[in-house]
């Protein structure tokens, strides 16, 4: 009951921040901010948290049906019956793919080769040679949650075009709690915690939390500048930590948890600008450090999506009206 109750004030506390918020588009997030298939709860987190479905519980694993596998969240046509066999894996596996449909990348582990949707990033699973499974040599190994199925003779859903993009780079203390508010602004497309402002290169957290790496914990946010502005996502930063607090954010001190916006362009450095005289105009005394973007490093994948991954609420950032 306790867990009900914090579930349910959550969401209290952050649909009032977006009726209190001027985000463009905060009113319809079912349309231009939410452009793909809306997904559950079990979707979202193989696709967007790219965590995996238990084996052999996936619908498609023993399907032998003639047609397409299409992409669950943006309709794209991924994988051919044809090319799927049996791998005894407890997921559905394919030697080969539709072309130009799926992205390799290197998986967080630095081991394993990720494959995603190449038109929305959806995780799809990874990719596997040398087994010998068939002459083809490879397997992509994938979650039934990650796919729909289109029987053969079914006409194919019209895929979902990329929506536009625009990014945006704000530190204000642990990047847990930065990206658990940012990332839920409609408009939003992705927040990545991460790394900014050092002089070591692909720095690992206990790096950066020697201070000595010169690194901040940020985050980078990329957002539907259709949606949502950048102007609207600096607000919420401001709003949702203490930026007066000039040597960390709460109980986390030390230069890597000092604030900080990096603009990409003299447009972003100016609206950071006013809204940091608009701040001191109201009697507030911002700490906030204004830096160029330079090279941003994604955090190790255990600090993506903390807190909805701990079921926890962050511990040094709530949300506060000002503006």
């Amino acid at each position: 009951m306790k867990n009900i109750l914090i579930i349910i004030s959550l969401i209290f506390s952050l649909n009032t921040l977006l009726a209190e918020t001027n985000t463009p588009g905060a009113s319809d997030k079912g349309n231009k901010a939410m452009p793909y298939n809306k997904l559950t709860a079990e979707e979202a987190y193989v696709i967007e948290q790219k965590g995996t479905e238990r084996p052999f519980t996936g619908e498609y694993d023993k399907n032998k049906a003639s047609g397409t596998y299409i992409c669950r969240k943006c309709n794209t046509p991924l994988y051919e019956s044809k090319d799927k066999f049996d791998s005894r894996c407890g997921w559905p596996s394919f030697d080969d793919e539709i072309k130009d449909a799926v992205k390799h990348k290197t998986d967080a582990d630095g081991r394993r080769t990720e494959i995603l949707c190449q038109n929305c990033d959806g995780h799809l699973g990874h990719v596997f040679s040398g087994e010998g499974f068939t002459p083809k040599d490879t397997r992509h190994c994938v979650n039934s949650l990650s796919m729909k199925f289109i029987a053969e003779g079914d006409k194919l859903p019209t895929p979902i075009p990329e929506p536009k993009k625009a990014k945006a780079i704000f530190a204000s203390g642990c990047f847990w709690g930065t990206e658990y508010w940012l990332q839920q602004v409609p408009g939003v497309i992705s927040a990545t915690s991460g790394y900014i402002g050092g002089h070591v290169d692909n720095p690992t957290y206990k790096q950066v939390c020697s201070g000595l790496t010169g690194h901040y914990e940020a985050v980078e946010v990329v957002y539907n500048p259709e949606v949502t502005n950048f102007e609207a996502l600096a607000k919420i930063y401001f709003e949702t930590h203490n930026s007066e607090q000039a040597n960390g954010q709460g109980p986390d001190i030390g230069t890597q948890y000092l604030p900080a916006v990096f603009y990409f362009d003299d447009e972003q450095k100016a609206t950071i600008e006013k809204l940091i005289q608009t701040l001191k105009d109201k009697g507030y005394k911002p700490a906030t450090e204004i830096k160029k973007t330079t090279t941003f490093w994604p955090a190790e994948a255990y600090h993506q999506d903390y807190y909805f991954k701990t079921r926890k609420t962050p511990y040094c950032h709530k949300y506060k009206k000002i503006f």
